[in-house]
């Protein structure tokens, strides 16, 4: 039932989008726009260092699309979850309490036109920077890239569950949602080793952004890990990882949805 329910959700979401194609155009260009001008400002700071720890730019530029892939994959299929806040605090959470399906599901299925904009345009941007970096594409970068993005989505996914799942006590949580997007954004963009090494332990175990793209781009760019003096080969527990943290932010939501006494104007 859920399956069928899903794929209704993504049949009206297509439809959507076919109908408002200008809307399409104009979010994809406002992606390059965001995208490029991160990428701009590394570039411009790597011109001032051309080498931070041993990364140059385009083993950077294979660090910010790895990054980019998993963020864009959770912002496609996910990022309904950022809306919890405002349905408890207007009241309107309670109509997932009366219906048959998981309130999770529906949280992440409420009608609305996503746009894969931004999807479309990691693809491509991993595929430019895996040749500019001269990543060995083989069998292992074949399988695993895909679940490395993935599992980047659900430790996003994850996150972003357990800052949702707060709200059911503060309602409001704006704070706490933009100091964690700051450190995700702002810390995934260079290799943990340049950071302090409880930076580095933050990053690694306590909001895992590190394994969105530090460690396996350790592992494909045959780097050694002098940020925490890990193996290499860690970088491709991150599917493990994301699943793991999906699995204690749904615990948590539980603990939320038993503690809810519910909430509006």
């Amino acid at each position: 039932m859920s399956l069928a329910a899903y794929v209704q959700y993504w049949r009206i979401n297509l439809l959507t989008m076919l109908e408002y194609r200008a809307n399409f155009i104009m979010w994809f260009f406002f992606t390059i726009m965001y995208h490029g001008v991160a990428l701009a400002a590394l570039y411009v700071t790597m011109r001032q260092f051309p080498s931070m720890n041993g990364w140059d730019f385009r083993q950077m530029f294979f660090l910010y699309a790895l990054w980019m892939a998993g963020h864009e994959l959770h912002n496609t299929l996910f990022f309904t979850i950022v809306s919890v806040p405002d349905y408890i605090r207007e009241g309107r959470f309670d109509r997932f309490l009366v219906r048959p399906l998981d309130t999770l599901f529906q949280v992440l299925t409420v009608p609305q036109q996503i746009v894969p904009d931004g999807l479309v345009l990691a693809i491509v941007t991993l595929a430019v920077a895996t040749s500019v970096a001269g990543v060995r594409v083989d069998w292992i970068f074949v399988v695993f890239v895909p679940l490395i993005a993935m599992g980047g989505a659900l430790i996003d996914l994850g996150i972003s569950l357990m800052v949702a799942t707060v709200s059911f006590w503060f309602i409001r949580v704006d704070t706490l949602r933009w100091v964690v997007m700051s450190l995700e954004q702002d810390f995934t963009r260079y290799p943990i080793s340049i950071y302090a090494r409880g930076v580095r332990i933050v990053l690694a175990f306590v909001l895992p952004f590190a394994f969105m793209n530090y460690f396996p781009a350790t592992y494909f760019l045959q780097k050694t890990d002098i940020g925490l003096n890990l193996n290499p080969s860690v970088g491709l527990l991150t599917p493990a990882i994301g699943l793991t943290w999906v699995a204690v932010a749904y615990a948590f939501w539980r603990v939320g949805l038993r503690h809810y006494q519910g909430t509006g104007s």
